[in-house]
């Protein structure tokens, strides 16, 4: 593979922007890169056709699974992972203690029915609680910024859950303060949880501990995102699709290691104090590679995804890692 021009498209977190700066380059390829302060704009351009690779939510890229036949497949790349456990919001005045309180309630959840977060969060409250989302009304829309809906991708809802956007104007957090909703699924912290004023906390408010004890009982790092590429230039650039994982590993690679290799100097180059502590606490839970890319390492976590997503309506068949994935990757 030699010459192939290749527009990728993502946001550039600090193991994966040496591939977008050329520092580790895609062998073979002519690269045109774009990254942009919004993630949701890069799912937006691959989704219309803007890039031959780029990052894509996993709900997103799953949903054009039933457009038809989809046009991509996943690399077994995930540039944004995240507990979620501390991405659900409740307003501090109405009694909602524990995730069983939930039922009965609306709650309002940022950008779409069933963002990634969401999948994970209603996966995890059906699966550990048993509150289904059939169980309560849901609120789509922006944390403290109003946005519109998304219609540029599929927005599939199940028959007997109830999903209303939110109106002109509104914000989901605006909402939880005044007692309209009762709660906020959120990628996005509340401004007034950052301010501190008390109106809205997190339904785990020790929610480090139970992310590390879910992540202990399961072994599951909730990733978000995956790297796609569009299947037509898959199949006209036999090759690419390793050159870009092998890139982008390289590059993740490099950064576990800057961090591993000055855990020595207790990490003095890092701003945040005690961070040294929090690396090695990460490090007996999670290993030395606590961000793992390649099939093999993800196969669990990838698999009760596409389950809950299909469980939620969101997929039509329930698909596997076998069916989503680019062949040649599948043994990585």
């Amino acid at each position: 593979m030699t010459g192939v021009t290749l527009r990728l498209g993502g946001y550039s977190y600090e193991h994966t922007s040496a591939v977008f700066e050329g520092t580790v380059p895609i062998e073979g390829a002519d690269l045109v890169p774009t990254t942009e302060p919004l993630v949701s704009d890069v799912f937006r351009g691959m989704i219309e056709g803007r890039y031959d690779v780029a990052e894509l939510g996993l709900t997103y890229f799953l949903r054009m699974w039933d457009t038809g036949e989809s046009p991509f497949l996943a690399l077994p790349i995930f540039p944004n992972r995240n507990f979620r456990h501390s991405a659900l919001f409740v307003n501090a005045d109405n009694g909602i203690e524990r995730p069983e309180d939930l039922v009965g309630r609306t709650i309002g959840e940022f950008a779409l029915w069933g963002s990634d977060p969401g999948v994970w969060m209603k996966g995890i409250l059906a699966e550990d609680h048993g509150v289904t989302p059939d169980q309560l009304s849901w609120v789509i829309g922006g944390t403290d910024h109003p946005i519109p809906s998304f219609g540029w991708v599929p927005q599939p809802v199940p028959e007997g859950v109830r999903v209303r956007h939110a109106g002109e104007g509104e914000t989901l957090a605006a909402m939880l303060e005044a007692g309209e909703i009762d709660a906020l699924l959120s990628v996005d912290v509340p401004r007034s949880v950052l301010a501190g004023t008390g109106r809205i906390r997190r339904l785990f408010p020790d929610y480090e501990s139970v992310e590390r004890e879910y992540f202990a009982r399961t072994g599951i790092f909730p990733m978000m995102h995956v790297v796609a590429i569009r299947k037509d230039f898959h199949a006209e650039h036999p090759g690419v699709a390793r050159a870009v994982y092998e890139a982008f590993l390289t590059a993740k690679d490099e950064k576990q290691k800057h961090y591993l290799d000055r855990a020595a100097k207790q990490h003095m180059n890092v701003i945040t104090p005690w961070f040294s502590e929090l690396f090695a606490e990460n490090r007996r839970l999670m290993s030395d590679d606590w961000w793992p890319y390649g099939v093999g390492k993800n196969r669990h976590a990838v698999d009760t995804f596409l389950r809950y997503h299909h469980e939620q309506g969101l997929s039509r068949r329930l698909l596997t890692s076998e069916d989503i994935f680019v062949p040649e990757l599948l043994g990585s």
